[in-house]
This record gives C-alpha cells, sequence and structure tokens, in this order.
C-alpha cells in the first residue's frame, strides 16, 4: 500500500490509539476523537458488542470515512465476569487506572484465598460507516490476576494481569510482546484481514 488509509478511531483514550497505530504500521493514519469536535458517545450497552457498536455507528453518522471503535475490559471469573463493560470506570470515575485497579484488588481480597484468579481481557472492534455497522470482531486473552501492581508500562489492569504461559504481567512485558497477543491485537487482526479483503 503506497498511501496510508485514513482510520478514525471512536476513542478519547489516546494509549488506545497509539496501540493501534502500532499494530497497523504505516499503512494506516490512524486518529481519534481528540483530532476534532466530535460528540460524547454515551455507553449504555450491557455488552462489548452494544458499546462498540453505539460508538462506531454514532460518530459515522457525524463524518465521513471507515470509523473503528473498540470495547475492551476484564472479566475476572471469581467476581462474575466484572469488572467487564464498566471496566474503564469500575471505581467510579471513568479512566482513573489508579482506584480501579484498587477497587479489583479489593474485591478479590474478600474471596477466599484458594479461590482461583482466572480471568481475561476481552475486545470488541467494530468498524462502520455511513451511519451502519459493517463488521465485527472479537478478541481475547486468557490469564489471571495477581494481588498486587507489578510493572510500570501499559495501562489500565496491565500492572495485574499475567497472560497464560507467561510469568511477567502486561505491564512488565512492555508493548512489543503485549501487542503480539492482547485481545486487542488479536481484534485488529481480523480486522485487518477483513479491510484487506474488502
Amino acid at each position: 500500500m503506497s498511501t496510508s488509509s485514513p482510520l478514525l478511531v471512536a476513542t478519547r483514550n489516546t494509549h488506545k490509539t497509539s496501540e493501534i497505530q502500532s499494530m497497523l504500521g504505516a499503512g494506516y493514519e490512524v486518529s481519534d476523537l481528540t483530532s476534532g469536535d466530535y460528540p460524547d458517545v454515551e455507553e449504555t450497552g450491557t455488552t462489548f458488542l452494544e458499546n462498540a457498536t453505539l460508538k462506531a455507528v454514532e460518530i459515522s453518522k457525524v463524518t465521513s470515512g471507515l470509523i473503528l471503535s473498540d470495547d475492551s475490559g476484564l472479566e475476572v471469573d471469581a467476581l462474575g465476569g466484572e469488572p467487564g463493560v464498566y471496566s474503564a470506570r469500575y471505581a467510579g470515575v471513568d479512566g482513573d487506572n489508579e482506584a480501579n485497579n484498587t477497587k479489583l484488588m479489593s474485591e478479590l481480597s474478600k474471596l477466599p484465598p484458594s479461590t482461583p484468579k482466572t480471568a481475561r481481557f476481552r475486545c470488541v472492534m467494530v468498524l462502520a460507516e455511513n451511519g451502519k455497522r459493517l463488521a465485527h470482531f472479537d478478541g481475547s486473552v486468557e490469564g489471571s490476576i495477581i494481588s498486587e501492581l507489578t510493572g510500570d508500562k501499559g495501562f489500565g489492569y496491565d500492572p495485574l494481569f499475567i497472560p497464560d504461559g507467561y510469568e511477567r504481567t502486561f505491564a512488565q512485558l512492555g508493548d512489543e510482546v503485549k501487542n503480539q497477543l492482547s485481545h486487542r491485537a488479536k481484534a485488529l487482526q481480523q480486522v485487518i484481514s477483513w479491510l484487506e479483503n474488502r
């Protein structure tokens, strides 16, 4: 691809945008909602797919071109799948990583010590254009939750999550490893395949 294809990501989370850009590479020129005057889309869905669809479709109604949205979060089995769709605002304030991690550690500390701490990061991505959902993609990575923050890379729950097959958290492994095996990477590989075959 000689020229970069524009792709607007329906997020104001610049960490997420830079992750997506680095995974897509030079073939795509990725921007997000911080680069223009876009409406706030309330995430009223009860599933990742509903929220991702809401964001992509609503933004695609006010601007041209392909819109990619992503709703993702952490599902902890022992907590019945929490924080799930509420991952970014688990402690009550959207995007407060420290408070969210503190609440998660607090909730897990109430369980019997022998309780398995299995969990997964799940990501659902939606592509939309002209107010219509074109396709959706689902990626997940299995792992477990540890009891104290470890590592200083990444964001969100990365310092508490050890992916299966590794002994270090996402926050220790760093972007290069994380971007190869993360839930977002798996969903995005499906997006890339869809775009290439469009």
